[in-house]
């Protein structure tokens, strides 16, 4: 019986980040926006009718449709996208996801991975010219705080801590 191999342990993370973009439309307010989108039909509808345009009433319900439906769409496909830095011992990865579920992948080697923020091109991972954007969700302030903390565990996973038992302060010898 061949020996199956054990499973890699998984690293563990230093620190992870993950934004999502912003969410702000509730189902309350799809219902208000289809009570416009009906009140705007009725109200074009009957324009059209007492002009004698009668056949663009089809039209006019299917073009109020079509936004409503472009909107959930929307609002379904922004839900499903989002953005994960995360830090290992090892690697510095960005994973995105967009709306469709596909997915981008970035590793870089923390050591020498630095971040870069500018008002123009926004917030970046850079390493040996290849630059990462990252934070395309978030605001400019929030850019700001993640560059912040970002640069703070980078530093920190640069200066090791070494335990040396010898450097250590002596315990004062207490007999049993």
């Amino acid at each position: 019986m061949p020996a199956t191999p054990e499973p890699i342990p998984a690293e563990p993370v230093l620190f992870e980040a993950i934004s999502t973009p912003p969410r702000s439309f509730r189902p309350r307010g799809f219902v208000v926006m289809l009570g416009l989108g009906l009140l705007w039909s009725l109200g074009g509808g009957i324009a059209f009718v007492l002009m004698g345009a009668w056949p663009v009433l089809p039209f006019l319900g299917l073009e109020v449709a079509g936004a409503l439906a472009l909107v959930a769409l929307h609002h379904r496909w922004s839900g499903r996208a989002r953005e994960v830095v995360s830090l290992t011992r090892q690697h510095l990865l960005v994973q995105r996801r967009d709306g469709t579920g596909r997915w981008e992948r970035a590793v870089l080697d923390p050591y020498w991975a630095r971040v870069e923020w500018s008002e123009r091109q926004g917030l970046a991972l850079v390493q040996r010219g290849r630059r990462v954007p990252i934070g395309r969700f978030l605001s400019e302030e929030e850019q700001q705080e993640l560059a912040a903390a970002l640069r703070r565990v980078l530093a920190e996973y640069r200066t090791p801590v070494f335990d040396n038992p010898q450097l250590r302060k002596a315990r004062p010898y207490k007999p049993e």
